[in-house]
Formats: C-alpha cells, sequence, structure tokens
C-alpha cells in the first residue's frame, strides 16, 4: 500500500473510531489525572470469532505513558486524550507518570514489561539508542509497543508491520516551522539576539530544539542557547531566576524561544519576573494549555505550535488496539502543523478550557 493510500485508509479508521468519544470523552470539563486502571471485562465471544462494534477492544491490556506529572498542562490534555479512547474502545489502561525524564521512562518501561500487558503506548524520549533494545525485548514477548510525542525512527522502522506506529509532531520540522513563522511574524533580521531554550541533549527529542535553532542561525540571527535543567524540566517555576537572569545580562534579546509546552505556559510568570512588558520581545513556544490562552491574550506569548496533543493519547490507545485485535500495522499521524495567536485563540479558548486542545 503507498504511503497516501496508508493516510486516507487511517483518517477513515480514526474517524470511525473518535465518533464514540462524544459521549464518552466530552461530557465533562475535564478529567482528573490519576495513576489507576481503568479496567473492563473482556468479552466473552465464540472461538475463533473477530470481536465488533464500538468496544472491540474489550480485554486488552494497556500500560499507557501520558509523559509528565498529574496535572501538568500538556500532559493532562494526553491524559485526557487516552481516557476518552479506552472509554470508546473499552480496554483496560494502567497510566505511569514519569516527570519527563527519559530515565525514568527506560525504568518504568522495564516494571511495565513485567506485568505482561498486550501493549505499551511510550513518549519517545529517551531515544532509539536507550529504548530500542528494550523494545525487542517487548516485542519478542508479544508486547506491542507505539511510540508517542518524540520519534523512535529506528524502531519504528522495524516494527510497523508489528503494529508500531506514530503519533506526534515531526519534531525538526515543527521546530523549524516555528522558528520560521516567528521570524516572519516578528520582523525577525540578521544580527538580531534571539534565546532558545530547549533540550538539545536529548536524543530525538533534541530535533524540535536543532530545527529551531538550525532555521534561526540561517537567517543570520544571534542565538543563544541554554538547556533546560532537570528541576525546570519538571517543575516549570524553577527557571524563573534562570530567565531572569539571561534577560539582565542580555537586555537586547529581541525573541524567545522555549521548546517545552508547560515551560511556555509559564512564559508571562518569566516575563512579568524580568520586569518585560507585553509584547516588549517576540514570545513563541509549544502547545496549548489554559495558562497559555491568557498569555496570548494578554500579549505575553506572541506565536505558539499546536501539537494537539490530545490526540495523541487518543490515537496512542487507538493504534495499540487496531493492531492487537485487527493486526493492523503501525502509520504515522502528523498532529502538529497549526499555528495560534491573537487571531484564533478566542476561538479555541473553550476547547482548551476542557483540555481537550
Amino acid at each position: 500500500m503507498g504511503s497516501t493510500t496508508r493516510i486516507l485508509t487511517w483518517r477513515r479508521l480514526a474517524l470511525l473510531a473518535i465518533v464514540p468519544l462524544v459521549a464518552a470523552g466530552c461530557s465533562s470539563k475535564s478529567q482528573t489525572p490519576q495513576k489507576q486502571s481503568t479496567s473492563a471485562p473482556a468479552t466473552e465471544t465464540a472461538a475463533g470469532a473477530v470481536p465488533t462494534g464500538a468496544q472491540f477492544c474489550k480485554g486488552m491490556k494497556i500500560v499507557f505513558f501520558p509523559g509528565g506529572t498529574p496535572g501538568g498542562p500538556f500532559e493532562t490534555v494526553v491524559y485526557n486524550g487516552a481516557k476518552a479512547a479506552a472509554a470508546a474502545l473499552g480496554p483496560s489502561v494502567t497510566y505511569e507518570w514519569s516527570d519527563w525524564d527519559p530515565n525514568k521512562m527506560i525504568t518504568q518501561f522495564k516494571q511495565a514489561m513485567a506485568t505482561h500487558p498486550d501493549g505499551i503506548a511510550i513518549m519517545g524520549h529517551p531515544g532509539d539508542a536507550a529504548f530500542d533494545p528494550l523494545i525487542d525485548q517487548a516485542e519478542a514477548q508479544g508486547i506491542t509497543v507505539t511510540v508517542m510525542n518524540t520519534e523512535l525512527p529506528q524502531a519504528e522502522a522495524k516494527y510497523q508491520s508489528q503494529g508500531m506506529g506514530y503519533v506526534g509532531a515531526v519534531l525538526y520540522q515543527a521546530g523549524a516551522s516555528l522558528a520560521s513563522e516567528a521570524i516572519k511574524r516578528g520582523n525577525l533580521k540578521a544580527g538580531d539576539r534571539v534565546f532558545v531554550w530547549g533540550l538539545l541533549s536529548q536524543p530525538g527529542r533534541g530535533e524540535r530544539t536543532k530545527g529551531i535553532v538550525d532555521t534561526l542561525k540561517k537567517a543570520g540571527l544571534t542565538v543563544d542557547y541554554l538547556e533546560i535543567n532537570d528541576a525546570t524540566n519538571k517543575d516549570p517555576a524553577a527557571g524563573v531566576s534562570i530567565f531572569t537572569g539571561y534577560v539582565s545580562k542580555h537586555p537586547d534579546v529581541k525573541a524567545i524561544f522555549i521548546d517545552h509546552g508547560n515551560l511556555t505556559a509559564t512564559i508571562p510568570t518569566y516575563m512579568k519576573a524580568a520586569n518585560l512588558k507585553p509584547g516588549s520581545v517576540f514570545a513563541a513556544g509549544f502547545d496549548m494549555s489554559p495558562a497559555t490562552v491568557k498569555g496570548i491574550q494578554d500579549g505575553y506569548i506572541s506565536l505558539v505550535i499546536d501539537q494537539q496533543e490530545w490526540l495523541q493519547g487518543y490515537f496512542g490507545i487507538l493504534q495499540l488496539c487496531l493492531s492487537h485485535v485487527y493486526g493492523f500495522s503501525g502509520l504515522r499521524i502528523d498532529t502538529g502543523a497549526g499555528f495560534d495567536d491573537k487571531s484564533n485563540i478566542d476561538k479555541l479558548a473553550p476547547l482548551v478550557d476542557k483540555q481537550i486542545r
């Protein structure tokens, strides 16, 4: 099957599968993340019968990694998408929170394998070198693995036929697109100083930061790069002194690029602490949250590229169900193509408030 046909087929399947979420996933304002299992009894069918219907995935056991911490603005939306899919499709799902720590993700993956689930949906932040030997073990044990948010290109290529897909942004492309759009909208020119706060050191995940940095440097901008440390990665408030310290040393900064959804939501706090007025620097980042919406409306945040992380959660569960029950191969979905700013934020705000967008 050609790639275009595969994508079209996936979109048809995805549309059919998403219909039940109207009842299952959107009836309340938001979901409260908990480390628990959403259990559903297995459907009894005659020998050899193929499960069909909305709850075709009943009886399947899944371990799902939303990413960060319960209540975090990005990972809660991923979690809500996964919860909606679990309610619509019927699998039993256990959620593991990793504080965005790649080492913790590896440890938790080993622990998840020991529980012998049918499928595991992972964030790819540790990268191929760290993850692939464990994925080999899981696949050898009959555990289907799928990837969200951060690509694992080597593992995806090896296990696509066994059901490993990817749902999320194409990271380098997303970073480059944000930088290009910011240069245009922020009237940035060669020689202007810009600040990039990102995660270059993380294999795979760092590709998005690399896309930002490469594009800015190609345009002739002076790029000051700083790695997000572990404390700030886990708790954005820990980065206030780092941000204010940078601004005090570089008062001529024209734009800031923050490659982290939760830190993007904290831009207004950072700017206020640094005595920067709304719009005094062009501030660009990633992903929506209620705090990000307000930051855009108040003028502190200039531009956001939206990964539509709810879809990462929903399609992560859906991919595992389709592969486990029907034997479908892994498919790729790029969820990160749209930009949000003052021109469209009021339309998105109600969905962001419900922690869907």
